[in-house]
């Protein structure tokens, strides 16, 4: 049997999913794209609400892309930023937002800050409300980073933003679809998520939230004639909605798959998501706490379903191999990804298992064997 545990690489779909995707491809290939998006329209339009209802947020604060890097992208990008302002990021930044911070960053003219870790490993927030000023108008924060099973205190970190004018830029990459995240609850100005992760979606998904008020702030530059309208001709009129931040073009396909995958998520319900998903993570925990030779990475006051280890005398990468060969799928994260948690940690790279709710404790045993058998 496969135990599967890379659902924070790229999860298996439900079959509602495969079939909205695959449908839909046969129908272009039958009418054309046009003809086939057109029959789909207002599904495509209820996918606001379905996305809105998912992450606390209203239709209009919901725009879809094609990753959640590209999310992030086109949100940040739209920040103003110039000389004198300062960017805040955490310890657990994820290099797919470091370099485009740090990047830009030459060219602006800001500055860029990292807040360090409490002992437990996650942002402290009281070092964050220290080196919180006027000057500062972002915080980057990793909701759940890729290297280890820690959850970021969000509320606390948006609250303390807040009370300086900052806005609040949430990547949740790896806490949508196995932890809630509502925008309505959390106060997070901006949130970028993917489909192919936790939420079981199609691969060439993403979302993201723009609050209102955080809205009227943004300066939004990659535009084009579906996010923008040619109104004369040196005039142009951006729309007034989160959807200023898409483009025309995108897989009809793969969005319809990501809109089924959110039902999918909806009607299972979050909170049952979260227990199954924190009882396996636990399970695979002090399961491998308990071998030999074997050390669990994961820090933080709160997990997520992603549990990181490293087995004595062997790579990570060696450990991912071997445990491939027995049927186990899991994946690797090295210092590069995260590099300034990966070096305060003194870790080069680790073992990452991310189970779902899909998978079943038998499961979970047979990944624990195979795992003491490498440390054997």
């Amino acid at each position: 049997m496969t135990v599967f545990l890379d659902s924070a690489g790229s999860s298996l779909p439900p079959r509602e999913v495969l079939d909205e995707v695959v449908g839909h491809l046969r129908r272009e290939a039958e009418v054309g794209g046009y003809a086939a998006a057109r029959e789909r329209a207002d599904d495509l339009e209820a996918g606001y609400g379905v996305l809105a209802e998912l992450l606390g947020a209203e239709p209009d604060e919901v725009a879809f892309t094609d990753s959640a890097t590209r999310s992030w992208l086109t949100a940040f990008d739209a920040v103003p930023l110039g000389p004198g302002d300062r960017v805040l990021i955490s310890q657990a930044e994820y290099a797919g937002t470091a370099i485009p911070i740090l990047h830009r960053a030459r060219e602006a003219g800001y500055e860029v800050e990292a807040v360090p870790s409490d002992a437990s490993g996650q942002i402290d927030v009281r070092a964050l409300e220290e080196v919180l000023d006027e000057r500062v108008k972002l915080v980057s924060l990793v909701h759940a980073p890729t290297n280890s099973g820690l959850v970021n205190p969000v509320r606390e970190v948006v609250d303390a933003a807040h009370g300086v004018g900052a806005l609040v830029l949430l990547d949740a990459c790896q806490s949508i679809g196995q932890l809630p995240v509502r925008a309505d609850e959390l106060g997070a100005d901006l949130i970028s998520g993917t489909g192919r992760k936790w939420l079981r979606g199609p691969r060439g998904t993403g979302v993201l939230v723009v609050r209102r008020e955080a809205a009227k702030r943004l300066r939004p530059r990659l535009v084009d004639l579906h996010s923008a309208e040619w109104v004369g001709p040196e005039e142009i009129r951006l729309r007034d909605d989160a959807r200023v931040h898409e483009i025309w073009e995108s897989s009809v396909a793969d969005r319809l798959g990501l809109i089924a995958a959110a039902r999918y998520a909806l009607a299972k319900g979050l909170d049952v998501i979260e227990r199954e998903v924190g009882e396996r993570a636990r399970h695979l925990r002090e399961g491998l706490a308990a071998l030999p030779g074997v050390t669990v990475r994961d820090v933080g006051e709160r997990k997520s379903g992603i549990v990181t280890f490293t087995v004595a005398g062997l790579a990570p990468g060696e450990v991912k191999e071997r445990l491939a060969a027995d049927g186990v799928l899991v994946h690797t994260s090295g210092a590069s990804s995260t590099l300034l948690d990966m070096t305060r940690r003194g870790l080069d790279e680790v073992v990452r298992a991310s189970p779902h709710y899909f998978v079943e404790p038998a499961g979970l045993d047979q990944a624990l064997e195979a795992v003491s058998r490498c440390a054997r």
